[in-house]
């Protein structure tokens, strides 16, 4: 057994305790026990230990886009990850790329945030990220949902991810192909070291991006339209960026602080993926890697169950409701509470349950509560 010891983080805020709803794109969570801001990796890797070592609960917060946590707050450490730094291997010198080079091996910190670096893929030709555009949140978050939207997914491009393991107290690196990647998951997802969170810190993420002025062929019927490509054809990564920005920003998912209906985590469930013959009559379906199984929408089986868009709003007190513009994305429209919102996820899962018999998942990670 692990000797325990008392706990001292290495770094703590200072006056009142931090809130979670302070770091979370909800605005929802308690405040936590202490809190360690890590701007290296090796800060980073020592909060973890020290915390891991004493028995201390230790929540790793990244961009807390996709967090639910708890009124109560979290009875431990958070670890904010504020680690920064991009590095290509065309690019040594961080000027000009080498033109003649077809790819490029991009390692990105795990703080870094989401966006800015496909913002930076779209400016320097690095191509196969561009379809995630607006998506908030971490990099280093992004392997463990495996991050995706509009025909792409992270795991396209990652070539490996390098961890810290809480278990073996050891940094590790997987290669893609070891990585477990499946539709919103991974073995970083799946891989427990306690009930508060991962066996595996991610450190940092290498990804492999092709070079161009085109983006990748485009996968997404929605997007292809935007753009006005045919499906399969490429388009300026410019446009992309600027067209799937149009896009989340008309179904409330780029963050916008005036607008309450990006007061969310996102999409609040996955698309469920099920045998053909169980997937209702008319909702679509596209067919996945696992033999007889297909994917369904999980906003067509909730408007359908009866919860249209902004449901929730009518009703007293009005705190939380389906965001008024996606069907999959459940809001806080203002002084809302962590219960509040658990009770309307409820409402739609039971709802989609007694209506199809098919239940949802929750795609956002739950502290110190439960659906």
């Amino acid at each position: 057994m692990r000797a325990r010891r008392s706990w001292v983080p290495p770094r703590r805020s200072s006056g009142l305790a931090e809130r979670l709803a302070d770091h979370t794109t909800l605005r929802l969570g308690g405040p936590a026990r202490a809190w360690v801001r890590a701007t290296t990796e090796e800060e980073l890797v020592e909060a973890v230990s020290a915390a891991d070592a004493a028995g201390e609960p230790v929540l790793v917060l990244g961009g807390g886009s996709n967090l639910v946590v708890a009124d109560e707050g979290f009875a431990g450490t958070v670890v904010e990850v504020a680690t920064r730094g991009v590095s290509a291997d065309t690019d040594p010198a961080g000027d000009a790329e080498d033109p003649t080079c077809g790819g490029a091996l991009v390692t990105v910190a795990a703080g870094e945030t989401w966006d800015d670096l496909v913002a930076q893929a779209v400016e320097r030709g690095w191509v196969g990220i561009e379809a995630l555009s607006g998506i908030p949140g971490s990099v280093g978050a992004t392997p463990i949902q495996n991050v995706g939207a509009y025909g792409q997914e992270v795991s396209q491009t990652i070539a490996s991810v390098r961890v810290w393991d809480r278990k073996l107290n050891g940094i590790r690196t997987f290669a893609a192909a070891d990585c477990g990647f499946g539709y919103r998951t991974s073995r970083f997802k799946i891989d427990r070291y306690d009930a508060n969170g991962g066996r595996h810190l991610v450190l940092s993420v290498t990804f492999q991006l092709r070079q161009g002025s085109l983006g990748a062929p485009v996968a997404y019927a929605e997007l292809a339209r935007s753009l006005g490509v045919e499906p399969g054809t490429r388009a300026p990564l410019p446009d992309v960026r600027a067209a799937v920005l149009r896009l989340r920003g008309s179904k409330g998912m780029v963050l916008d602080p005036a607008d309450h209906d990006t007061w969310s985590a996102g999409s609040f469930f996955t698309n469920p993926v099920l045998p053909a013959s169980e997937v209702p009559e008319g909702a679509p379906a596209w067919p996945t890697a696992e033999d007889g199984l297909v994917k369904t929408s999980a906003a067509w089986l909730i408007e359908h169950a009866g919860f249209g868009k902004g449901y929730g709003l009518d009703r007293e007190p009005g705190r939380v409701s389906l965001s008024t513009k996606h069907t999959l994305a459940l809001t806080n429209r203002g002084g809302a509470s962590a219960a509040d919102l658990l009770a309307l996820a409820g409402e739609v899962r039971d709802g989609v349950a007694a209506s199809y018999g098919i239940t949802l998942v929750n795609e956002p990670v739950l502290v110190g509560c439960s659906l």
